[in-house]
């Protein structure tokens, strides 16, 4: 199966015309996107858009081969005329196949938005999936094994992918495309570097596919530290790495606070933009979780985790440190945990505080935990695939 996506945008596409959003002011030359329409071994049309039929000539197609035209949403703004020679638009009803003169079968599939997703196969059995903008399967896919190309808005629906795996409709040989991207598309490399933690790429429009042949993804790193200071992002950009997973067990390090009602509030903001499907637990015992097989986790934070630690072996006490006992019963935790990360096999990203920008704490303990926290973080860091820091919002590589 051949694919042209002769569009790759939202339905209005990018830029906005006369938008000043940085996202719109950086959408040019191959950034630049018309609505998004795929162009399926010249027999099938997904999606006409104004832009199609010269989309088509750009990239070396003509239109008049196309045997079926469908349409997966309602459009706004002005209509898209019927070009000549093709045949008018319409939709499969839910639930119904559709059998082409090509040798292709297609299948409505049902979504939680308005629109109709279409479940494509090729005469010689190739798969692809094609959702409308802001929809998720409503139900598992009809088709049995997974897809080989599968378009849908990653960035604006990430649960959508989750779903797809969840029902095995996506595998590690599945080729995702994000399409449909428009205004809140983030700028530059970082669409690809979200993109790509998502386990998916996006392409040019005029670009031509084949089912099947990609390049092959980078897999997502087993171990990612997440470095921040307060209300950096640092804890959302952790939760974006992992959204597209179909299910995950987010481990809070700080639990719960009696009587402290702005830390509750806290924690009540952390649970309401989870995903459904991830669990949460409260502990800073990690080191079995580290151990343990399961989905992946999310741990927030490790400076939570030292200040429990450092309570338990009494290191706050400036005698108890001092003589040593302390100091080493710390160290000896710190290793633990280090090494059951060097060891597991379990996908992990976890969120720790940078610190030490110049602030120095009027005590010593404060000086002490300064201290700990930042050997702390470089020992993790040491053994993590991606460290990324986040400022106002924004993700630096540090690694990986």
């Amino acid at each position: 199966m051949e694919l042209t996506l002769l569009g790759t945008g939202a339905p209005d596409g990018l830029p906005l015309p006369g938008c000043p959003c940085a996202s719109c002011a950086s959408a040019v030359r191959a950034d630049a996107r018309t609505a998004t329409s795929v162009f399926v071994d010249g027999a099938l049309l997904l999606d006409l858009t104004p832009d199609a039929v010269p989309a088509a000539a750009r990239a070396g197609h003509s239109l008049r081969g196309v045997r079926q035209v469908l349409l997966s949403h309602p459009r706004t703004g002005p209509a898209a005329g019927v070009p000549a020679g093709l045949p008018a638009p319409g939709r499969v009803p839910e639930g119904r196949e559709l059998a082409l003169i090509s040798g292709h079968r297609v299948r409505a599939v049902a979504v939680d938005a308005p629109g109709t997703g279409y479940s494509v196969t090729g005469p010689d059995g190739d798969g692809l999936l094609y959702l409308p903008p802001g929809a998720a399967p409503a139900e598992p896919p009809p088709r049995a094994a997974p897809y080989d190309v599968v378009l849908l808005d990653v960035l604006g629906r990430p649960g959508a992918l989750a779903r797809l795996r969840a029902a095995g409709a996506v595998a590690a040989g599945t080729d995702v495309i994000g399409v449909h991207l428009g205004h809140g598309t983030p700028p530059g490399a970082e669409l690809h570097r979200r993109l790509a933690a998502a386990g998916a790429r996006t392409v040019p429009d005029g670009t031509t596919l084949s089912a099947g042949e990609h390049p092959a993804l980078t897999a997502p790193p087993r171990r990612t530290l997440v470095l921040g200071g307060a209300r950096s992002g640092k804890s959302a950009e952790a939760e974006r790495r992992l959204e597209s997973f179909p299910e995950v067990l987010y481990v809070a390090t700080g639990g719960t606070r009696a009587g402290d009602r702005e830390w509750a509030e806290r924690v009540a903001l952390h649970r309401e933009r989870r995903p459904d499907g991830w669990r949460t637990t409260e502990t800073c015992d990690l080191v079995p979780l580290l151990a343990g097989d399961g989905p992946p986790l999310l741990i927030d934070c490790l400076a939570l985790w030292l200040t429990h630690t450092m309570d338990a072996v009494n290191a706050w006490d400036d005698g108890a440190w001092a003589a040593g006992g302390a100091q080493r019963a710390l160290g000896e935790r710190t290793e633990e945990l280090v090494s059951a990360l060097r060891a597991t096999r379990r996908t992990v990203v976890a969120v720790s505080n940078e610190v030490g920008s110049g602030v120095v704490p009027a005590t010593a303990s404060g000086r002490r935990f300064r201290d700990e926290l930042g050997r702390l973080n470089a020992a993790v860091a040491a053994e993590c695939e991606h460290v990324l820091l986040v400022v106002a919002g924004q993700a630096l590589p540090l690694r990986g």
